[in-house]
């Protein structure tokens, strides 16, 4: 077997070039101190000898990379992966770049990443975090690397933080659903661990308190997904007509994708006339399922590209000052509820 041909050094592109490692080092940082005739030459040779630079190592020298870890609690929601988008765009127009991980809803993969950004020694870190526990974030602040807490509340006096009013999201998706003459309101979502759920049905509660003749029955999931929604629209389809709600209102988008599947397409019920639905979030799929689906809409884009704005004015002012900021939630109505 040939061995491998280690990669080509700037000590190689110096030699080749004829001139010193320092006008090497020039011609791929600071050009204009460079004469035309010998930053022709130095580039000639760099792409002869296919050179490619170690940012590694430059990084390691300057102590700051150019790049921002980016932690999400689940990359199978695409609410999430819109966030992604936001920041990577907003990352591209400061010189930086983002590296995105996964944490599934664990802990530890969260932990493993955290590691895994300090060793790498990222400018900052966004992060969707797992739990109420702050440890590890602080720790890494504590270290010196910035972060900011996104779709997440946190204390001015710890970080910058960013997140949609998620109880004014809650009271909006049921008051809508009562306004179009729903009155037996089912709320799907779970676990109550995440304050975003909480929030949610928080609102919802007192859409229906301030209606005579409504309830609102809480329908626990062990999960946000399209399985979990769909196991409990086969429940609920299961119960006498006269006992299943006449409205449901779905922590999230993939749960409503999920409830509709099992009334819709299993069972032939009419959505919105048997039962309405509106979910949350408003992700791309929401407008192409079999019933296009009225939804809260979070900003997503937006709230990645601000957090990334944020990090960027830690990074940058000595005089920062950390804040959180808060993001209206927006109704958007589409059939799956205009009876």
């Amino acid at each position: 077997m040939t061995p491998e041909r280690p990669p080509v050094s700037i000590k190689d592109v110096a030699r080749e070039a004829n001139v010193s490692i320092g006008t090497v080092s020039n011609v791929l940082n600071r050009p204009d101190m460079v004469s035309e005739g010998r930053r022709k030459r130095v580039t000639r040779v760099i792409e002869q000898l296919g050179y490619v630079r170690n940012d590694a190592a430059r990084q390691l020298k300057a102590g700051r990379a150019r790049t921002i870890g980016l932690l999400v609690r689940d990359s199978s929601n695409p609410f999430y992966n819109d966030i992604a988008l936001g920041a990577e765009a907003a990352a591209e127009k400061l010189g930086n770049v983002v590296i995105m991980g996964n944490a599934a809803e664990s802990e530890r993969r969260e932990g493993l990443y955290l590691d895994l950004f300090e060793e790498q020694r990222v400018r900052g870190v966004l992060v969707t975090p797992q739990s109420e526990r702050r440890e590890r974030i602080d720790a890494l602040r504590a270290r010196g690397i910035p972060s900011v807490l996104v779709d997440e509340h946190a204390p001015p006096s710890r970080c910058c933080s960013l997140a949609v009013d998620d109880f004014e999201g809650g009271r909006a998706a049921v008051e809508h659903l009562l306004a179009g003459g729903a009155r037996r309101v089912a709320f799907v979502g779970g676990p109550d661990s995440l304050h975003q759920v909480a929030d949610r049905r928080a609102g919802a509660e007192q859409a229906v308190a301030a209606v005579s003749g409504a309830s609102l029955e809480v329908v626990a999931t062990s999960a946000l997904t399209v399985l979990e929604g769909r196991r409990v629209g086969e429940s609920l389809v299961d119960r006498p007509t006269s006992e299943r709600p006449n409205a449901v209102f779905a922590a999230n988008d993939l749960v409503a994708v999920g409830l509709l599947q099992a009334l819709v397409f299993t069972h032939r019920l009419r959505v919105p006339e048997d039962i309405a639905l509106i979910g949350y979030d408003d992700i791309e799929f929401a407008t192409s399922t079999i019933v296009p689906l009225s939804s809260i809409r979070q900003p997503a884009k937006l709230i990645g590209r601000s957090a990334m704005e944020l990090l960027e004015e830690e990074v940058s002012d000595p005089e920062h000052r950390h804040r959180h900021v808060s993001f209206q939630p927006e109704l958007v109505v589409r059939e799956s509820t205009r009876r």
